[in-house]
């Protein structure tokens, strides 16, 4: 395939991927039980787990080896950590709902609903998956090597298949707040338009700036470890279900390790 092909297909099967998901609540009449959505929850864990590590920390060293010589570790760590402060930055300007937990983070806003502070939450998880997919793509631009596309389409496809379940964890349990089908789906389809909409910001970001690749790199994964730890496993209520959420990490972090290395 074309390598524009490829990099319109892998910002494209990211937003599919949660439509498909939340679609689904047209075909469920009760919410998902609370051990299926610790599956889900914990399969999602695992992959961005496996993506982070596989797909944009280790390319980040690696990459930062010519200019960085022994201290290639250190724009990894140096980004990984602002990655997470750009998340607890989000957290805390941007008011949002967490389901799971039954929580309400950032700025007291009574104007908004209950379903659009769900909305924003599920939002804000997507943003780091969207500018991960971009900084692949913008490293593979750089570098115009065909394997790198490839490796970047992987971590797309990987961000997909954990998207599915996503959209459907998301979608079913908005349906008991707005009461309705469409609304639900809507919310589902339009939280994960964000994914592409940030991956072409981060596409342009890395290509154009090729020496940040690596910082660039490893704050997409940074933010994505925060995400994992902050939100998903809390949500997945592992203490009531551990064997289930576990394997799920477990299985989701196999499948991202078998794209990565199988596709890349």
């Amino acid at each position: 395939m074309n390598t524009t092909v490829i990099t319109v297909l892998g910002f494209l099967v990211i937003f599919l991927a949660t439509t498909l998901g939340s679609s689904v609540v047209w075909f469920f009449k009760k919410d998902i039980s609370e051990k299926i959505n610790t599956v889900f929850l914990g399969f999602a864990s695992g992959i961005m787990i496996a993506a982070s590590v596989w797909s944009l920390i280790i390319p980040a060293i690696e990459g930062a080896t010519e200019s960085w010589g022994s201290w290639s570790f250190l724009p990894a760590v140096i980004g990984f950590i602002a990655g997470g402060l750009f998340l607890v930055l989000i957290d805390r300007i941007v008011p949002h709902f967490h389901s799971g937990t039954n929580e309400e983070e950032g700025p007291h806003a009574p104007a908004l609903s209950k379903s659009m502070k769900m909305f924003l939450a599920v939002t804000i998880h997507n943003i780091p998956e969207g500018l991960a997919v971009g900084f692949a793509f913008g490293a593979a631009a750089t570098s115009g090597e065909y394997a790198a596309y490839i490796s970047a389409l992987a971590l797309a496809i990987g961000m997909a298949v954990q998207n599915f379940p996503e959209g459907a964890a998301v979608a079913l349990p908005m349906k008991s707040v707005t009461g309705s089908r469409l609304k639900s789906f809507l919310y589902g389809t339009v939280s994960g338009a964000v994914e592409p909409v940030f991956a072409v910001a981060g596409f342009f970001l890395a290509s154009q700036l090729a020496l940040l690749q690596p910082w660039f790199l490893a704050f997409a994964a940074g933010a994505m470890i925060f995400v994992v730890a902050e939100d998903l496993i809390p949500d997945s209520h592992l203490a009531s279900h551990p064997h289930l959420g576990t394997w799920g990490v477990m299985i989701g972090f196999a499948v991202m390790m078998g794209l990565d290395v199988a596709l890349g």
